[in-house]
Formats: C-alpha cells, sequence, structure tokens
C-alpha cells in the first residue's frame, strides 16, 4: 500500500498531505465528493463518520461528525469556496470544539504515474492553530483516513479485462 507523506515544517502554517491512489482523478473527486461514500473513509478507523451536510459547489456548506465508541460527537465544518471537477476543490476547515480556529483547506488531484497525486494542504490562523492540530495527532488520523480512502478506491476499479476477446 502506499504511503502517506506529511510535510509539517518548522514554522509554518500549513499542514501538507501527499498520497498517491491508484485510480484516476475523476474517480477519486467522485469518490471523495460524494456524501454517500464520506462515511466509508473519512477520519479515524475507530471513529463512524454520519454526513450531515454536504454541497460540493462553491458557496456550499459542510458538516462531518465522528462519533467515538461511547457516542460521543465530535463535528467539523465548513464552507466550499471553489470546485473544479476533477481537479481540486477548496474549502474552510473547522473543528466545532475548537470555536474560532478555521483552516483553508486546497485538495488538488493531478494525473500520476496512472494514478492520482491526491494533496491536501491545510492552511491554518497562525503557527500555534497549526501545531494545536499536530498535537491532535492530525498525521495519524490523515494516514487512516487515507488507507482507508485506497482500499475504497481499490473496490470501485473497473473489472479486469484480461482474457476477453475483442
Amino acid at each position: 500500500m502506499a504511503e502517506t507523506a506529511f510535510v509539517i515544517e518548522p514554522g509554518r502554517q500549513d499542514i501538507v498531505m501527499i498520497r498517491h491512489f491508484d485510480a484516476p482523478p475523476d474517480v477519486v473527486f467522485r469518490v471523495v465528493t460524494d456524501p454517500e461514500l464520506v462515511p466509508r473513509w473519512w477520519g479515524p478507523h475507530v471513529l463512524a463518520t454520519r454526513v450531515d451536510r454536504m454541497e460540493v459547489r462553491p458557496g456550499g456548506r459542510w458538516r462531518f461528525v465522528n462519533i467515538d465508541a461511547h457516542g460521543r460527537e465530535y463535528g467539523f465544518c465548513g464552507v466550499y469556496h471553489d470546485v473544479v471537477a476533477p481537479e481540486r476543490f477548496v474549502r474552510t476547515w473547522a473543528f466545532e470544539g475548537m470555536p474560532g480556529e478555521v483552516a483553508l483547506a486546497t485538495v488538488t488531484l493531478a494525473a500520476a504515474g496512472g494514478g492520482t497525486r491526491y494533496t491536501a494542504q491545510s492552511v491554518h490562523q497562525s503557527v500555534e492553530a497549526r501545531d494545536a492540530v499536530v498535537r491532535g495527532d492530525a498525521a495519524r488520523g490523515g494516514t487512516e483516513a487515507m488507507d482507508r480512502l485506497a482500499v475504497l478506491l481499490a473496490d470501485r476499479r473497473p473489472p479486469c479485462d484480461a482474457g476477453i476477446a475483442e
């Protein structure tokens, strides 16, 4: 399985997460923007995810809720600012447990190596806000989500056509 790479440089306000998927950009875009599929990959594997709202269009709102084994809920929300299928989307990202801390997240999908290079950059309001997210184990949660997304994308590949006469 491919590795998820993170760029988290001291003194900067951003976190960059990079992953290669064995699926074309249009398929990756459809999966990551489908509210029916998001619960199957978004967030750490120990948490369930509910999509309360997902309007993938400029000005559209989104809200996802992670639910732990004890039923505690952790909400995340924001607004889409730019959507260019299947190349990118830009949205704000806020954890409801940290009111006032909003990041701007840009997800870019580029054809690469027969698949897709997924790059997510989150720019936080300050270095301190970014560092709090890093301390909250964002890399582990992001890696688990990307691993789950890779499995989901592998399940969505077209069947092999080997042995079919033309």
